[in-house]
């Protein structure tokens, strides 16, 4: 190959290309918008997946578990793919792979299929997540451009959360559930058509896959993931749950020879052995355990007990993430000069107070005592946390390896968040189930024919009726006194293990990179 060639592969767009970069930019960012808002637009139709595939409240986790898990536990194997075989081409396999599992998403007719199809989503954007921000490094210069590129991509990947709730809202209102996965086919589409023509293709760098590390790793997760939802339904001495527990401790345990061992480890062990960015992943991963488990069941609450509509519920949930947006500006404003422990201690306090407020929830709560309040609280919380820990998290980090540091953390938040919502679920089961005999015999008696037949072919309550609100709010209310709990270790962790001060801050490209 000649040295022109390799030039024009590597290098970013020139001449023409360079009127081009804007529509690079939409290109890149709009891959990371639809991966991101993929994890919450989903949450929305969770109803009316839930009735329209027979699932129950606790097998319903797996329909977000069954995202997070494969997209948290492949992420570092898909960054690094793109280092070995190029990012674009990464880039443009995982964007497809993405929109082929939307589209089987979406044509499902049973839970099976349905599941099978968001682990393939996740694996499709774990393919093509970390080559998209990549890619900025790729195709823009370094200094004032690739900074506003940096910013751009952060401020999409930052509000796709809010956006997801809005747009599932509206396609589950005015279409059916089904279209909060159609419509990333045409996106994907575009994608890999505008892709080729204007992203530049990466240098490869040669390497070799951790398979073992990445297998040991997201199968463990998901045998301990199992064990949780299964205990919910099936008791804790269930020889099945006690079976996943075992098997995940053990991949698990694996998973750390692997590493230790191997040349090329998808998650450098060493990353771990600096005080402070080992408290901010465990923090992430306590806290990210605990908003899963708010978008996943307060959803389910404005739906059931509040009747909200898919849309009015969408836009109930857009108050916590500008809460998340302006606190992530003023701690980002203030950190160079106050440092990240006050922002991480006050930002976990709050989280606590929120979440304690949450375990109050009851069947005739309000929207604004009983779920703005404590959410904007929460959010506000949650938005001082997330700027010190994405600057820790790469801080003292050897430029070849911020890559790595940046996908672990977020690894921690979509791992935090699969386990932390298996535990709710199970809690919420242990309480929910006591309280769903208790309304039985009253329902039965109460009920309507039509509540008749709907108990009767799906064995719940019809969401509608008094008794599925109290026990909806029942599991809920004594579910969030885990996540209490969690955001109090995370609270624990920022007053006694971080000890950063605003000199350890990385700047420069490395805080590029942890804003991601």
């Amino acid at each position: 190959m000649a040295i022109s060639d390799t030039l024009s592969k590597n290098s970013p767009p020139t001449g023409d290309q360079s009127r081009g970069k804007g529509i690079t930019l939409a290109v890149i960012a709009a891959t990371q918008l639809m991966v991101v808002l993929d994890a919450t637009i989903v949450n929305i139709a969770l109803p009316g997946i839930k009735d329209a595939l027979n699932f129950s409240t606790t097998d319903l986790s797996w329909v977000i578990n069954a995202y997070t898990l494969t997209f948290g536990g492949l992420l570092l194997l898909g960054g690094r793919a793109g280092d070995i075989l190029g990012r674009r081409r990464v880039f443009i396999f995982g964007t497809l792979l993405f929109g082929l599992a939307s589209l089987l998403g979406g044509f499902a007719q049973d839970s099976g299929l349905l599941l099978a199809a968001r682990a393939l989503q996740g694996i499709g954007g774990a393919i093509c997540s970390p080559t998209a921000f990549a890619l900025i490094a790729t195709n823009f210069e370094e200094g004032p451009e690739r900074n506003k590129a940096f910013g751009v991509f952060s401020a999409v990947a930052g509000s796709g959360a809010a956006i997801g709730l809005l747009a599932g809202g509206l396609l589950t209102e005015y279409l059916n559930w089904r279209w909060v996965f159609f419509v990333n086919v045409p996106i994907a589409i575009l994608i890999a058509i505008a892709a080729p023509r204007y992203i530049t293709e990466s240098e490869r760098h040669p390497g070799r896959f951790d398979i073992p590390g990445a297998l040991a790793s997201t199968l463990g997760l998901v045998s301990l993931v199992y064990g949780f939802i299964r205990a919910a339904s099936d008791g804790w001495s269930d020889g099945l749950t006690l079976g996943s527990f075992a098997a995940g401790v053990i991949l698990l345990a694996a998973f750390v020879v692997i590493e230790r061992r191997t040349d090329q480890p998808i998650t450098p062990l060493h990353l771990f052995a600096e005080r402070n960015r080992t408290g901010g992943l465990v923090m992430m991963l306590c806290l990210a355990a605990a908003m899963f488990g708010i978008f996943f069941y307060v959803v389910l609450f404005v739906q059931g007990p509040l009747g909200y509509s898919p849309l009015k519920a969408g836009v109930s949930f857009l108050p916590i993430s500008v809460s998340i947006i302006i606190a992530a500006q003023i701690a980002s404003a203030f950190q160079a000069k106050y440092g990240p422990k006050p922002f991480m201690a006050g930002g976990a306090l709050l989280v606590t107070i929120g979440l304690t407020w949450l375990t109050q929830i009851h069947k005739d709560s309000g929207y604004l005592d009983g779920v703005l309040a404590p959410t904007v609280i929460f959010g506000f919380g949650m938005g001082l946390i997330f700027v010190p820990v994405m600057l820790l998290s790469v801080a003292g980090v050897p430029g070849e390896e911020t890559g790595a540091a940046s996908g672990l953390l977020n690894s921690m938040q979509q791992i935090g968040g699969s386990l932390g919502l298996s535990i709710l679920t199970t809690v919420f089961a242990h309480y929910a189930v006591p309280e769903f005999k208790a309304q039985l015999p009253g329902f039965l008696k109460a009920a309507s024919p039509d509540q008749l037949a709907y108990f009767q072919e799906k064995h719940d309550f019809p969401p509608s009726s008094d008794a599925a609100n109290s026990v909806l709010a029942q599991g809920i209310s004594h579910g969030f006194i885990v996540g209490a709990a969690l955001a109090g270790v995370a609270l624990l962790v920022a007053l006694f293990v971080i000890k950063a001060k605003a000199s350890d801050l990385p700047s420069g490209d490395n805080a590029g990179i942890a804003m991601h």
